[in-house]
């Protein structure tokens, strides 16, 4: 089967900046969406179409069809008690990121300078402004259920939990 519109996709993806590996799938899970639901980057979407299981490609994406270009004077205070994921580090320092809840739903950000009980964060993505280049495999691909289709996302086994 391949990727189109609606499918369930599972791919083991591993993204460099300059030659320099970022981050990697292949020692976890796959990476699952749902096809043409803006769920995925937008380059990255569009190389997965007309893939199916078993496909390994490179694609290499521009700012404008990733995190977009990066933006002076995105910084913003936040609260330090809406900052999310310090893991087993015991305090936020510079240069750390952090997962923050808004309206708009989760965001990724950087911690630029921390108060007492702020701290200043820059709010585009950290790979905002970066060329990209992804190599995929696709691990698997199927038509996706009724009920994903109207949750907007993929459920692993056993459902989604919502």
């Amino acid at each position: 089967m391949q990727i189109t519109k609606d499918t369930a996709v599972e791919f083991h993806y591993t993204l460099s900046e300059a030659g320099e590996q970022i981050e990697t799938s292949t020692n976890a899970e796959p990476l699952t969406y749902l096809h043409g639901t803006e769920g995925m980057l937008p380059g990255l979407e569009a190389a997965l179409e007309g893939k199916a299981a078993g496909d390994k490609f490179s694609v290499t994406l521009e700012p404008k069809d990733s995190y977009g270009e990066y933006q002076e004077g995105l910084i913003q205070r936040i609260p330090i008690k809406h900052l999310q994921g310090l893991g087993n580090n015991k305090v936020w320092k510079p240069g750390m990121s952090a997962i923050v809840e808004s309206n708009q739903g989760r965001h990724q950000v950087s911690i630029v300078k921390v108060g007492r009980f702020n701290a200043d964060c820059d709010l585009n993505h950290p790979f905002a402004g970066k060329t990209l280049a992804f190599d995929v495999e696709v691990v698997s691909v199927r038509e996706a259920t009724a009920e994903e289709l109207s949750h907007g996302h993929v459920h692993g086994e056993g459902g989604c939990g919502h």
